[in-house]
C-alpha cells in the first residue's frame, strides 16, 4: 500500500475527463451481471451525467498534472484491491468495522480508478469485481437493512451511502441485481422517503441537499422515477428565504444548526451539492424547474462572496470547524470557489462572467496557499476549471470589493477598504456564542463576544497557521470577557449558547457602518455594551456598562496577533514586556501589522509570549494588548482606535490628532462618535435619547454622512427587530428630501430634520437610507 492518506485519495477521486470516461464493462460473476436497462434513456443520461459532473470539466488525461495524479490514484487503488481481505470484522486489515468513513472511501476510490482514464486500471474487470464484492460485504456486515445506526446519524444517512452509491454507479453492471437490490434496501432503511417529508430537524440546509443527493443516486441505481422526482422536488425548501432557523436570509446570512453562521463548511457543501445536482439532472425529465432556485444564484454574491477574502473563507462563518486543520480557512475558501465555478455552468452568461472574474481575483491574490497548486493536490476537476480561467486573458480578475456588509440576521459584519479587511462575530438571542460538537472547538467560548478579525496586506495566514490550537482562548482579539475559567465544551453543544439580548446589529450605508452588541458573558454575570464604527483607515471601538460579579478580572482584548514582530508603546520598543506600562499610554504599534490609539490614555497591558498547543504540538509567537477592567467592575468602559496596516509614523500622527474623533456618548444608554474629516456622525441607541445633534425615540442605530456636494444621507436600522415606529431627529437645517424609503412614514424639513419610520420590525435589522439636501 502506498503512503498516501485517505484524505489524499478522496481528493483525487473527483478527477476525470468529461467524455473520456471508461464505460463500465460487464464482469461475469457467479450470479451473472446485473441486467442493463436499454430502454431507460433518462436514467442512462443521469448515470452518464453523474460520472461527468462529479469528475469535473474536460482535460487531457495524458497532460500534467493530470497524468501523474491519475497514475497515483491507480497505484493506490491497486494497493487497496490487493490488500482486501474480507473477514467477519473487517474488509481490510487494520480497518475494523464499522469504519464508516475509511471503508466506503476506499471502495469509492477503487471505483473511480476503474472509471477514469489514465489510472492504469480503467475498465479493469478484477478491480470492478473487487469493488462489487467489497460493497456487498460491507452492506451485509455493517450497512445492512435493519441495522442500528449507532453514533453520528450523518455517517449512516449521508456519508457512507453517498460513497457506496457512487461506487456502485461507477462500476455499473459488475454489481449484480441481487447486490444492487440489497444496497438499495439498506439505503431505504437508513434514508426512507419520509426523511424528505418535512423541512426540519437534520433535514435542512446543507443536510437537505446531501439527503436529496443520496435519494437521487438511490433512484438512479434502481431506475426509480418517483424517487428521482422526490429527490428534486425536496430541494425546493432550500431555495426559499427563511426568517428563522436554517437557510438563507434576505440579508445574505446563511445559518445551519439553527444558531450558527455557516457559509464556510455547511454552506460550501450546500453550494457544491446544488451545483452538482443542477448539472446532473439538466436535460432530464427531472430538471430543476423551481423558479426560486434563482435565490441560490443570487446568494453567490450576496452570501458567499462577502465571506471570502483573497481566497480563504473567514473563520467567523465556519462554526466548530475552525480548528480542524492548519489553513482550514483556505481549504474552505477553495471549496466555495470550486462550487461557484461549477454552479456557473448553470447560471446566466452575465453571472458566470462575474463569478469567473471573482474567483480569478481570489486565486491571483492568494499567496499563503496558492489556489491552483492546492487544486492540483485536492481536486483535479476544480484545477481544470480554474486553470482555464487563469489562462483566459479575456476574463478580467475582479478586485476585492470595497464597502461594508452587515449580516444582521447572523450577527456578523465584514468591512473592506483598499488595503485591509475586517470581520466581526457577535452573539444574540438567536445566534450562539460559539459552536462545539463531536469533540471539536471545545474552547471557542468567546468567539461571539465581539471577536474582531482583521487582515492587512500580506496577513492572509494570520488566523490560519495553527492560530486556534495555540491562541489564548480567554484573549481572543476584540472581545470583552470575564476571566472566569470555563470547562472544555462549556454551554450547550451545536451552537445553542445564545445570550438573552436582542440588540445586535447596526446601520450601514454600504461604505461605513455603526455596529453594536449588547453583550452577555458565557456562563458569567458579565454584561457590556460594545460598539464598532467602521471607517476608511480605522475602526473606532467603544465599550461601556461593563459590569460583572464573577469575582475575577474582566478584560477587553485590544488585539492578540500571531506574530513575533516588534511592539512599540508610546515610542518605546520593548520586546519582553509582561504586564504592560504602569501608567496611561496614547498609542501602540506592531511592526508590519498596524497601530492602536487610545484617546485620553488608558493603562494598556501588553504581553509577548510563545504558546504551544494542538494534537501534534506546535508553537507560535503572540503579541497581546488588553485593558484590565479589574475584579467585578461596575460600569467600566473603554475607547480605542484600531488602525489596520498603519505604519509607525501614521500611528504616531493619529495619536497626535485628538480631534480626529469626537466621542459623543459612551454609556449603557447610547454610544456615538463624530468624525469631522469624513462628515460622519454615528450613534447606537441602546435606549431612546440624544447624542450630539442626533436623537431617536427608541433603541436603534443611526449613521449620518454629510457629503461635499451639499447633500447628506441618514441610515437607520432596528437591530432589535421589534419597532412598529421610530422617530429620528437630526438637528441640522435641511432644505428638502431628495430620496426617501418605502418605510419612511413622514418627513419634516427646515431648521431640523424629523424622520418617522414605520414597521421596521419586518425588515430583519436591515438598514434604511434616505438622502436630503442640506439647508
Amino acid at each position: 500500500m502506498t503512503g498516501y492518506s485517505r484524505r489524499s485519495l478522496l481528493r483525487l477521486g473527483g478527477a476525470v475527463a468529461v467524455g473520456a470516461l471508461v464505460p463500465p464493462h460487464a464482469v461475469h460473476m457467479k450470479e451473472g451481471p446485473r441486467a442493463a436497462d436499454p430502454g431507460d434513456a433518462a436514467f442512462a443520461l443521469l448515470r452518464r451525467r453523474w460520472r461527468e459532473v462529479t469528475a469535473g470539466p474536460g482535460f487531457d488525461a495524458t497532460a500534467e498534472p493530470y497524468r501523474t495524479r491519475l497514475a497515483e490514484l491507480g497505484v493506490r487503488a491497486a494497493g487497496y484491491r490487493d490488500a482486501m481481505a474480507p473477514a467477519g470484522t473487517r474488509l481490510w486489515p487494520g480497518l475494523p468495522f464499522p469504519s464508516l468513513v475509511a471503508t466506503p472511501a476506499r471502495l469509492q476510490a477503487m471505483a473511480r480508478a476503474y472509471a477514469l482514464p489514465g489510472t492504469g486500471l480503467a475498465g479493469d474487470a478484477d478491480l470492478a469485481a473487487a469493488v462489487a464484492a467489497g460493497i456487498d460485504h460491507y452492506r451485509r456486515l455493517v450497512y445492512a437493512a435493519g441495522a442500528d445506526p449507532a453514533g453520528n446519524w450523518w455517517h449512516w444517512e449521508i456519508g457512507a451511502p453517498r460513497k457506496l452509491l457512487d461506487a456502485a454507479l461507477l462500476i455499473g453492471p459488475p454489481l449484480t441485481d441481487r447486490q444492487s437490490a440489497a444496497l438499495r434496501d439498506a439505503v431505504d432503511h437508513f434514508v426512507p422517503e419520509c426523511r424528505l417529508d418535512d423541512y426540519s430537524g437534520t433535514s435542512t440546509g446543507a443536510n437537505r441537499v446531501d439527503l436529496c443527493t443520496v435519494t437521487l443516486l438511490r433512484a438512479v441505481l434502481g431506475c426509480d422515477p418517483d424517487r428521482a422526482a422526490l429527490a428534486v422536488s425536496a430541494l425546493s425548501p432550500v431555495f426559499r428565504h427563511v426568517s428563522e432557523g436554517d437557510g438563507f436570509y434576505r440579508d445574505g446570512s446563511f445559518v445551519q444548526h439553527t444558531f450558527v453562521p455557516y457559509q464556510g463548511t455547511y454552506g460550501a457543501s450546500l453550494l457544491s451539492g446544488l451545483a452538482t445536482l443542477f448539472a446532473v439532472v439538466s436535460g432530464s425529465p427531472w430538471e430543476v424547474a423551481d423558479p426560486a432556485r434563482q435565490i441560490v444564484f443570487d446568494m453567490v454574491e450576496r452570501s458567499f462572496a462577502p465571506v471570502v477574502h483573497d481566497g480563504f473563507c473567514m473563520d467567523l462563518f465556519s462554526g466548530r470547524a475552525v480548528g480542524r486543520e492548519p489553513y482550514g480557512d483556505h481549504r474552505r475558501g477553495h471549496a466555495i470557489a470550486a462550487a461557484i465555478l461549477l454552479l456557473g455552468e448553470a447560471a446566466s452568461t452575465a453571472e458566470r462572467a462575474r463569478w469567473q472574474g471573482m474567483v480569478k481575483g481570489w486565486a491571483l491574490r492568494e499567496t499563503s496557499v496558492p489556489m491552483l497548486e492546492a487544486a492540483e493536490r485536492n481536486d483535479l476537476g476544480f484545477h481544470a476549471r480554474l486553470a482555464a480561467i487563469l489562462d483566459d486573458d479575456a476574463i478580467p480578475a475582479a478586485a476585492e470589493p470595497d464597502g461594508h456588509r452587515l449580516l444582521a440576521m447572523s450577527a456578523r459584519a465584514v468591512h473592506r477598504r483598499p488595503s485591509w479587511c475586517a470581520g466581526l462575530s457577535m452573539a444574540s438571542h438567536r445566534i450562539g456564542h460559539y459552536e462545539h460538537g463531536n469533540g471539536e472547538n471545545l474552547r471557542g467560548w468567546h468567539t461571539g463576544s465581539g471577536m474582531l478579525y482583521w487582515w492587512a496586506d500580506g496577513h492572509g495566514d494570520q488566523y490560519s497557521d495553527s492560530f486556534w490550537p495555540t491562541v489564548d482562548p480567554y484573549r481572543l482579539p476584540g472581545t470583552t470577557v470575564s476571566t472566569r475559567r470555563l470547562a472544555d465544551g462549556a454551554g450547550t453543544a451545536w451552537g445553542d449558547t445564545c445570550p438573552p439580548w436582542r440588540w445586535v446589529g447596526g446601520a450601514t450605508d454600504g461604505v461605513y457602518a455603526a455596529v453594536g452588541q449588547h453583550l452577555s458573558g458565557l456562563e458569567s454575570t458579565l454584561e457590556a455594551f460594545k460598539s464598532w464604527f467602521f471607517l476608511d483607515d480605522a475602526v473606532v471601538c467603544l465599550g461601556a456598562g461593563i459590569t460583572a460579579e464573577d469575582g475575577v478580572p474582566v478584560e477587553t482584548v485590544v488585539d492578540n496577533r500571531r506574530t513575533g514582530a516588534t511592539l512599540t508603546v508610546d515610542g518605546d520598543t520593548d520586546g519582553d514586556t509582561r504586564g504592560g506600562p504602569d501608567g496611561p499610554v496614547g498609542w501602540a504599534h506592531i511592526e508590519g501589522h498596524g497601530g492602536y490609539v487610545l484617546p485620553g490614555g488608558a493603562r494598556l497591558r501588553t504581553l509577548r509570549e510563545r504558546r504551544t498547543g494542538g494534537s501534534e504540538p506546535v508553537t507560535r509567537s503572540y503579541v497581546t494588548l488588553w485593558l484590565d477592567h479589574g475584579v467585578d467592575p461596575v460600569a467600566a468602559g473603554y475607547v480605542y482606535l484600531l488602525l489596520p496596516g498603519a505604519s509607525l509614523a501614521e500611528t504616531r500622527a493619529r495619536a497626535a490628532a485628538p480631534g480626529w474623533v469626537c466621542v459623543l456618548a459612551n454609556s449603557d444608554r447610547r454610544q456615538g462618535v463624530r468624525i469631522p474629516s469624513l462628515g460622519i456622525t454615528a450613534v447606537n441607541f441602546w435606549n431612546g435619547g440624544a447624542a450630539g445633534d442626533v436623537a431617536a425615540s427608541a433603541p436603534c442605530s443611526v449613521l449620518v454622512r454629510e457629503r461635499g456636494d451639499g447633500t447628506a444621507t441618514l441610515t437607520v436600522s432596528d437591530p432589535r427587530r421589534d419597532l412598529d415606529e421610530l422617530t429620528v431627529v437630526w438637528d441640522r437645517p435641511v432644505a428638502r428630501l431628495i430620496r426617501g424609503h418605502p418605510l419612511l412614514a413622514g418627513a419634516a424639513t427646515g431648521a431640523r430634520l424629523i424622520l418617522r419610520f414605520g414597521r421596521l420590525s419586518d425588515r430583519g435589522g436591515a438598514s434604511k437610507t434616505v438622502t436630503v439636501r442640506l439647508g
